[in-house]
């Protein structure tokens, strides 16, 4: 696993600052947008805090 694509399908819209912050911090800022991110423990950690909010592929 070389890196992960990481894919914003629901709003954050009335989510709570933590999880929009979550985002933010993984380098996502609107709906549909991907990233690419290496996967760090602290990554997987905040992916798995708004796994409701993303989806997750192995590329």
């Amino acid at each position: 696993m070389d890196k992960l694509k990481v894919t914003q399908i629901r709003s954050g819209i009335g989510k709570p600052e933590r999880q929009k912050r979550t985002l933010q911090a993984l380098g996502i800022s609107r709906m549909h947008q991907t990233v690419e991110v290496t996967p760090t423990p602290q990554i997987l950690g905040m992916i798995e805090k708004v796994r409701h909010l993303v989806k997750v592929e192995e590329v």
